[in-house]
């Protein structure tokens, strides 16, 4: 079988390297834009997931909405109405969209930018229908926003693409509670975590952040970063938290939450404990939802003292 055409175009321009300068400049000036707390608004850090993909919904729906109305006669102020207040959406939409593809890896940023322009393009189209309107000149309104639609349906088949097929967006450590396999897990002694650098290590073939505090305390985070699987094992550690090296989400080492983003979704953390000297670990709640006990030493087991065991969830509302 021959492979799709539109699946083959879409694999060149992943490949394509030549918009590559341009694609810088505009990362860079997206990424200085002083957006303060705003930017992980804009991601949507707050929501758990993207926020790009909700805000979308409105401009795509009223425009679809004015396509439907444009054929039937007699409906040309609704169709009006609808195209505008598309187009109002359309601004917080795009903001948000490219907050998120500033933060992308470079095969990502090629679709996005040329998933960007197609929606640019249907912004312009629009505009156009509404003056054409205004003017009287309902025939050209209906056509330009026809085009609009179809530039519309372009840019929606690449941002699936992109969402889809390249995972931009999507959780990269959600497969974390399905891979690791129940119970207690040896990942060490002591001695192999120097206090306060970050170390990987491996359990059921999924990558584990093992970091030990000065104090002795031993927190475990899945190492691959939720955002785009950035290594945090080479990241930064400070304050209680672990900075992935690759976009700069920042999660919190006693229960992996995001505290910063571009990340959206929280680490999947590891209750941790040592006995005999090796420290073992167990993705948390795995235990039928219930804490180790707070690290008090479990009965019978004389040399067991737990580390990092259950942390409260209560501010994660």
């Amino acid at each position: 079988m021959r492979q799709n055409r539109i699946l083959w175009l879409l694999d060149r321009l992943e490949h394509e390297p030549r918009a590559d300068a341009v694609i810088d400049t505009l990362r860079k000036g997206v990424r200085a834009l002083p957006l303060g707390r705003g930017r992980d608004l804009l991601h949507g850090r707050w929501l758990g997931h993207p926020v790009h993909p909700l805000l979308v919904q409105v401009p795509i729906g009223s425009w679809l909405s004015a396509a439907v109305l444009d054929l039937s006669p007699g409906r040309s102020r609704e169709s009006r109405l609808l195209i505008g207040v598309g187009l109002g959406a359309a601004a917080p939409a795009a903001v948000s969209g490219w907050v998120d593809w500033a933060e992308l890896h470079p095969r990502q940023q090629r679709v996005g930018l040329v998933h960007a322009l197609s929606n640019t393009a249907a912004v312009g189209l629009y505009a156009a229908s509404l003056a054409c309107r205004a003017k009287g000149r309902e025939g050209a309104g209906r056509t330009y926003g026809f085009l609009g639609l179809t530039a519309v349906g372009l840019g929606g088949m690449l941002g699936g693409h992109l969402a889809y097929r390249q995972a931009s967006g999507a959780n990269h450590a959600e497969e974390v509670p399905n891979v690791v396999s129940a119970g207690w897990h040896r990942i060490g002694t002591v001695d192999e975590f120097p206090a306060g650098e970050p170390v990987r290590r491996s359990v059921d073939d999924v990558p584990v952040l093992v970091v030990r505090e000065t104090g002795g305390e031993i927190h475990a985070l899945a190492e691959r970063c939720s955002h785009l699987a950035g290594p945090l094992s080479e990241g930064t550690v400070a304050d209680g938290c672990v900075r992935c090296p690759w976009h700069g989400s920042v999660f919190r080492l006693s229960d992996g939450w995001n505290v910063r983003g571009p990340a959206t979704a929280p680490q999947p953390s590891f209750e941790t404990r040592i006995t005999g000297g090796h420290v073992e670990v167990r993705l948390r709640h795995q235990n039928g939802g219930k804490a180790s006990g707070n690290g008090r030493k479990p009965a019978g087991r004389g040399d067991t003292t737990g580390t990092g065991a259950a942390h409260g969830h209560g501010d994660h509302g």
